[in-house]
């Protein structure tokens, strides 16, 4: 070989130039080759790429990688999620414009990303911000409306104060805005609304056969699309002079509770509630405090629960006469059910907590199995558990189900107020998907507000609506309002004054269908439905968890859509989900308590204990725990310098080795370093082949010795598992494989100078396979030694290996060693060697003479194949 240690800083560089020149990873749709969609969750263009990025990235490129080499049509893309409010607020910072920070960052990330060298098709690149992407989202937007997908209406939002936009419920946490960290205050507004709620049914039933996602993100989304099946009710209100209203419906899941309710509650929102309010101070000060308070269920969960008595009572349905008090609570919602519930604290902890705050009975009426009714009662906790019904007359000695048909049957002829007095009803949790967001850097929604005609879609030949390129940010609020010009249109039905919309699209839309964009990103409608359905679902689909619910159950809601509107043939874009870890690292702080930067210190170890000081000032610094990386602590590590120091391809193969990839992962120098220790061993393995088979010419196969065919079963067998593996995403075992045929090949180089031709065979043969098995995880490494070996064409480009099947059946067993108890050593034998002969082999071993010092064993218990048992 030319040189004797591997550079990765010239190597690198080259070979993606020569992938780029070949078009190596570029996707054709014309390919008659079985297809697979690799990708993973496009990034935001931030700037700058992090280390969850290399993990993220690196994973998807191994899988994508494999698969070519399994000979199939690969498509691997990249684009950019390129709208939202952190742009803007970096341009009102900088004073500059969204779009020109957003290119800028999206060719720094770009040129970073290159430099990973992923096999990515970038002639399909998109970003969502250019109108070239975002005029089809405009078009599938009016096809929505047409479709009856798309409305209007005025509802309650959670408001960010600072960032003036609203949010959607999931963008709320602990009451806060997710961009912001501004506390959310409710609003009134009059939005546009995709109806995700029509697809509630679908949405959830369909997550069953999604057998090849984590069942954690299954779980999240049937919680969130929350399913109940209960009972509509009316309660006889007690008539009052504060209002001529005669009955109150609630709905409720826990019918089977009746007996035990003690109080009723309505929400801050509810018409009756808004009623009372104008003449109750009281009441009017408690409802603006949960306006601030924010919609979100954690927010609402988190929250103390109160409420305001309204002074008015309703008739217990099932206990003649007695009366239940009516009050406002803050964790009840206007729109789940009815916005009213009855409250049965002994079996319900919100109820129970509200109960006890303002002394409301407490009436336990589901037993628990076992449980004694002399003396069970209701503590701190609430009852949720199954039993059977007590305290609750006709339904005493039912279980919660059979108390539950009880109640509906008994409430099913009966009438309150002229309307049915129960009526069993299907809700779900899932609330349509509000998209409006009162901001400029957001793709804008295609209508137009005539006096005259109404509000009217955009006729399509008028598309793209474009954002404006002179706004100006020196007003707070939505540039697009303060624009001179650009709203201000001609109306396309009646020709007269009329106005666009200026409210912009919730920036989940534009990841909602990117992926169906990427199979045919030129074309001239937003998708060609046979290419589309020919690469859709996306086979294997790799990002964080955090997208279980917003990102991920949009994207269904819109392929549905999609599919509504002739877009697509297909309901669900994803076949396969992948959820990784985080990266993170230890932290670290100087003497006065400020984050330091890991490249700023120096490590001492004095044999366990391990210290650290500063690198200029020599100030001690304090080794704090191990956390997600993030700039607020500095414990960052730049993918650039990784890059720089050791090659993309150690990053690659440190970040897939460490731990499962699911798994959190933690970054550590002493890891890289010995990743590309590893790399390095790697090529010298390679020169010593190459340099045995130059002093060796002629190389002829004949029948493998003993050692040569072992080599072979470790080579083949290691092919299996590694693919196996990849094909699992066990990214992590499938590097502990590569290093046992390393080691393997490394053992046998070692001594191939004085072996048979055949066994040198094995080695070259052994050496090969390896480079394939390091193609997916380090390509660049990969071609390289593939060259050097003397083998035509690219390995990017060359099959995976095939497997001797016969070379993957045990012949041999290793059985494990005990001398009184402890395990001692193994010995390696034939499958179905005699006792005797086991017995043989381990008294002759070094290790077992030693340890036996000249005595005799008592007793020797030897399991066929399976355990040596020797009791001294």
């Amino acid at each position: 070989m030319s040189v004797e240690r591997y550079n990765p800083r010239e190597m690198e560089p080259k070979w993606q130039q020569v992938w780029d020149d070949a078009r190596s990873f570029v996707a054709s749709n014309d390919d008659k080759r079985e297809k697979y969609y690799v990708l993973e969750m496009f990034p935001y263009p931030s700037g700058r790429i992090h280390m969850g990025h290399v993990r993220n990235y690196a994973m998807g490129d191994v899988v994508a990688r494999y698969h070519r080499a399994r000979g199939k049509n690969v498509l691997h893309p990249m684009g950019w999620d390129a709208f939202g409010l952190p742009a803007e607020n970096a341009a009102i910072e900088r004073k500059t414009h969204p779009g020109t920070w957003t290119r800028a960052n999206i060719a720094a990330m770009r040129t970073q990303l290159k430099s990973m060298g992923l096999s990515l098709d970038w002639s399909r690149e998109i970003a969502t911000c250019e109108p070239e992407y975002y005029q089809h989202q405009q078009a599938m937007f009016i096809d929505m409306m047409a479709a009856g997908l798309v409305t209007r209406k005025q509802s309650k939002v959670n408001w960010d104060p600072v960032d003036m936009t609203v949010l959607a419920n999931e963008q709320v946490i602990d009451g806060k805005g997710w961009r912001s960290g501004a506390p959310v205050e409710q609003r009134e507004l009059t939005q546009w609304f995709f109806k995700i709620s029509d697809y509630a049914e679908d949405l959830l039933s369909a997550l069953d056969g999604l057998t090849d996602w984590p069942e954690k993100v299954r779980t999240m989304q049937r919680n969130w699309i929350g399913k109940s099946e209960g009972l509509r009710l009316q309660f006889e209100l007690v008539a009052s002079d504060a209002t001529a209203v005669q009955s109150l419906e609630v709905f409720t899941t826990r019918p089977d509770t009746i007996f035990g309710a003690s109080f009723l509650a309505l929400s801050a929102d509810h018409p009756l509630t808004t009623e009372l309010a104008k003449t109750n101070a009281v009441l009017s000060e408690f409802v603006a405090e949960c306006h601030r308070q924010g919609t979100a269920t954690e927010a609402l969960e988190k929250a103390e629960k109160k409420g305001v008595f309204t002074g008015l009572y309703v008739k217990h349905p099932v206990l003649e006469g007695q009366t239940l008090p009516v009050y406002v609570a803050n964790f009840v919602l206007m729109d789940y059910g009815t916005g009213a519930i009855f409250g049965c604290p002994a079996h319900d902890q919100r109820d129970l907590d509200f109960a006890r705050k303002y002394d409301l009975p407490v009436i336990p009426v589901v037993l628990p199995n076992g449980a004694d009714a002399a003396s069970f009662v209701i503590g701190d906790e609430a009852n949720v558990d199954a039993g059977h019904i007590y305290n609750s007359g006709f339904l005493d000695g039912l279980t919660v189900d059979e108390a539950k048909k009880a109640v509906a049957e008994h409430f099913a002829g009966r009438t309150v107020d002229g309307k049915p007095q129960g009526k069993v009803e299907v809700n779900y949790r899932l609330r349509d998907w509000g998209v409006s967001r009162q901001r400029y850097w957001g793709c804008p929604i295609p209508v137009i507000h005539c006096e005259v005609c109404g509000t009217l879609p955009v006729p399509k030949k008028d598309l793209p609506v474009v954002l404006p390129e002179d706004v100006s940010f020196d007003k707070p609020g939505n540039a697009l309002d303060h624009h001179p010009t650009w709203k201000h249109v001609n109306c396309p039905q009646c020709g007269g004054a009329a106005r666009r919309e200026t409210d912009t699209m919730d920036t989940f839309v534009d990841s909602s269908w990117y992926f169906a964009r990427f199979t045919a990103p030129q074309a001239e409608t937003p998708t060609i439905p046979a290419v589309a359905d020919h690469w859709l679902p996306v086979d294997q689909y790799i990002g964080g968890v955090e997208h279980a619910i917003l990102h991920l159950l949009y994207s269904r809601y819109f392929t549905r859509a999609m599919k509504a509107t002739g877009h697509v043939g297909l309901d669900e874009p994803f076949k396969g989900l992948f959820t990784q870890g985080m990266v993170t690292h230890e932290t670290y702080k100087s003497e006065t308590g400020e984050w330091v930067n890991p490249t700023e210190v120096l490590f001492d170890t004095n044999g366990e204990q391990r210290t650290g000081r500063h690198i200029d000032s020599g100030a001690p610094i304090t080794i704090g725990s191990v956390e997600k990386m993030s700039k607020s602590k500095k414990n960052v590590v730049d993918p650039d310098e990784i890059v720089a120091t050791y090659g993309a391809d150690t990053a690659r193969w440190f970040m897939l080795s460490d731990s499962p990839p699911e798994r959190d992962f933690q970054w550590t120098e002493a890891g890289v370093e010995g990743a590309s220790r590893f790399q390095q061993r790697v090529w010298r393995l390679v020169g010593e082949t190459i340099s045995l088979i130059k002093q060796s010419s002629d190389i002829v196969r004949t029948a493998d010795d003993e050692e040569g065919k072992t080599l072979r079963k470790i080579a083949h067998r290691a092919v299996h598992s590694v693919a196996d593996d990849i094909e699992g995403l066990r990214f992590n075992r499938a590097v502990a494989q590569i290093y046992e045929l390393t080691n393997a090949l490394v053992r046998s180089a070692g001594i191939a100078s004085a072996a048979p031709a055949s066994r040198l065979d094995a080695l070259a043969d052994g050496v090969e396979r390896l480079i394939q098995l390091l193609a997916p995880m380090m390509p660049h490494l990969a071609e390289t030694c593939w060259a050097e070996l003397g083998k035509a064409g690219l390995v990017a480009d060359a099959p995976w290996p095939e497997v001797d099947p016969a070379l993957l059946v045990d012949d041999s067993v290793t059985m494990p060693i005990q001398i009184n108890g402890k395990r001692r050593g193994e010995v390696v034998v034939a499958k179905g060697t005699a006792a005797a002969d086991v017995e043989k082999l381990v008294l002759s071993m070094d290790e077992i003479v030693r340890i036996l010092d000249g005595k005799a064993p008592k007793k020797i218990v030897i399991v066929p194949d399976r355990i040596v048992n020797v009791v001294i």
